[in-house]
């Protein structure tokens, strides 16, 4: 039951493209109930790819290698496997009937370099030979190893429709196996890492992880067990015993994402809502409406990144501006209430600030934002400041934003600011 993954390019190795597929295939594997021994990226280097595979034959019943089985010049997984195994490289002619199909379609020419996609490892089986994306698979030494594309959405769909299936099917006591993600905004690293160590006595058997993705913080739970009920009763304990101390910072739990969690309570609560963003540039409308079936409760937003548009489309008073400035208390309050008198939302939502590089003075340096909401006969406003790159303060402010609506509505008390 023991697995690992070879993730294979120059562009992992070098940082330039975050590792996608190593991380989705653990945990996909570890949600089944397998277990990932190693996880191994090498760049496209025909001796520490070869040194890689042979290392994860003597260890391994089964191996994900993804990456290197495109038609450009450093794809060149195929050969490097052919000659790691001493296998003679091979025309596969369904396979190239496929890349046919799929080049013709598109009015592509077949090339020498689309072509060598279709020469493989001699004993190779195709995956997925009828559709539009397709890896191989090859038993050496009895340890399965399965070729996977590098791009993501490939891999994925591969790996869930035919892999996975197919090496849970090899083994007859697969424990079950419970895993549930909390997904929290709000609270510092060391409060995690401090409440997981204070009721760790607690936990018995309940694997406890602790994983930060910007800008929130993920605590997953994982136990396997042979009764599944039991399994799934035991994650439940542990995940209350967290939420005992941390549930006013949980937004959302298993897959589900900041925008899907505050959809689902406006939808609850029979709350509509607009927004007016100056910063963010209407990402905040974005992630609402990224939501399927947002219509029902997203009535509309303006971006108003000027002074002139805050005067002009949400009644944002000329004498505010000049006195207070765009970024400010005063204006962000006055956006909240203009914009409410044009989509008569129960909740209003507006955000003003400096994202950066430039822009930042002494008294409101880059990252300052104001964020207000506007409900019922009240308004509420505060002033954060954010850091990070402008992407990185543009996704804070509008993850902080949405995260009023939820505390508003569960009726907990907004963030501090400063």
């Amino acid at each position: 039951m023991y697995g690992e993954i070879i993730t294979i390019g120059d562009e992992l190795i070098s940082g330039r493209t975050l590792d996608l597929n190593a991380r989705y295939a653990a945990g996909r594997l570890t949600a089944s109930g397998l277990r990932v021994s190693r996880i191994t990226s090498v760049g496209d280097d025909r001796i520490m790819v070869s040194r890689t595979l042979s290392k994860a034959l003597e260890s391994s019943r089964f191996v994900i290698i993804t990456g290197g089985l495109g038609p450009t010049d450093d794809d060149m997984t195929n050969e490097i496997v052919a000659a790691a195994l001493n296998r003679s490289l091979c025309l596969d002619r369904q396979m190239l009937d496929r890349i046919k199909r799929h080049i013709e379609a598109k009015g592509i020419e077949l090339t020498p370099s689309i072509e060598k996609m279709a020469w493989l490892p001699e004993g190779s089986r195709i995956i997925n030979p009828d559709g539009a994306m397709c890896g191989c698979c090859i038993i050496e030494q009895g340890v399965r190893l399965y070729f996977l594309p590098g791009i993501p959405d490939q891999m994925r769909m591969l790996l869930d429709n035919f892999v996975l299936p197919e090496i849970l099917s090899l083994y007859e006591a697969v424990p079950s196996v419970g895993q549930n993600i909390l997904k929290l905004y709000g609270v510092k690293e060391h409060q995690i890492a401090e409440t997981i160590k204070a009721i760790r006595s607690e936990t018995g058997d309940v694997v406890l992880g602790f994983y930060p993705h910007f800008p929130e913080n993920h605590i997953t739970l994982s136990l396997s067990g042979a009764d599944e009920p039991a399994v799934v009763s035991e994650i439940q304990r542990v995940e209350n015993l967290i939420r005992r101390l941390l549930d006013p910072f949980i937004f959302a739990s298993g897959n589900q994402d900041m925008e899907e969690a505050i959809g689902r309570q406006l939808i609850d609560k029979s709350l509509t809502i607009s927004v007016a963003e100056s910063c963010t540039g209407g990402l905040i409308g974005h992630r609402l409406t990224n939501v399927p079936g947002s219509s029902a409760y997203f009535k509309g937003g303006v971006v108003t990144y000027s002074n002139q548009s805050k005067m002009d489309l949400i009644d944002v008073k000329e004498e505010t501006l000049e006195t207070y400035g765009a970024v400010s208390d005063q204006t962000v309050r006055e956006m909240a209430q203009g914009l409410r008198k044009y989509f008569n939302t129960d909740l209003t939502l507006a955000v003003t600030g400096i994202a950066g590089p430039d822009g930042g003075g002494p008294e409101k340096p880059v990252g300052t934002v104001y964020i207000g909401l506007s409900a019922g006969n009240q308004i509420f406003s505060e002033r954060y400041r954010f850091w990070g790159d402008r992407g990185q303060i543009k996704l804070e402010i509008s993850t902080m934003a949405l995260d009023w609506v939820r505390r508003y509505i569960n009726g907990d008390p907004f963030i501090p600011g400063v």
